[in-house]
């Protein structure tokens, strides 16, 4: 067999096992990766879901002082139209008092209006608070009952185990009276 500076010269056999093993293994590959596409695929978002990508409000109907909740991604928003008091409270806060340091005024576009995500900071739960009647907390805000966390007007954290305040969605005013959020 000639020798070449490569190694031995490979024969007309030994090619074609080579471009067979390069079929298959390629073959391999492609069906692996169209059997697995239907799992992939799984993993995007329902259409039911996309379609609450994002959600609007009427605030016309929300008195100052009440609180509503709405569904967003599947997930509880709190749209408190907050009093003067409760913006006043808010913004006295020294922020050396908080665990999660948050000026007011960068948690809210508008003063009067509060979009947080109702899910408790620290283990997932919804607080209590945005209807009347439940506890507030000793801030005023919300207050959790699986495990004592207490928010404030703001949707910051007090006193409890929950490490953040309460989520901020994306959110825009539409006009004086209708808010996006999503």
């Amino acid at each position: 067999m000639a020798q070449t500076q490569d190694g031995p010269e490979k024969g007309a056999g030994a090619v074609r096992r080579d471009f067979l093993e390069l079929v298959a293994w390629s073959t391999l590959g492609v069906g692996t990766l169209v059997s697995l596409w239907p799992f992939v695929d799984s993993l995007n978002p329902s259409a039911d879901v996309l379609a609450l990508a994002s959600t609007e409000l009427d605030l016309a109907p929300i008195e100052e002082g009440q609180r509503v909740t709405v569904k967003w991604r599947g997930k509880p928003v709190f749209v408190d139209h907050r009093t003067p008091q409760e913006i006043e409270a808010a913004r006295a806060t020294p922020l050396s008092e908080l665990r999660d340091p948050e000026p007011d005024e960068a948690r809210v576009q508008r003063p009067e209006w509060l979009v947080v995500i109702g899910i408790c900071t620290h283990l997932g739960c919804v607080p209590l608070g945005n209807r009347p009647g439940e506890p507030r907390g000793e801030w005023g805000g919300w207050f959790c009952p699986c495990h004592g966390s207490h928010y404030d007007t703001s949707g910051r954290i007090r006193k409890g185990p929950a490490p953040r305040n309460l989520h901020v969605p994306p959110y825009t005013f539409v006009d004086n009276t209708l808010l996006r959020i999503g």
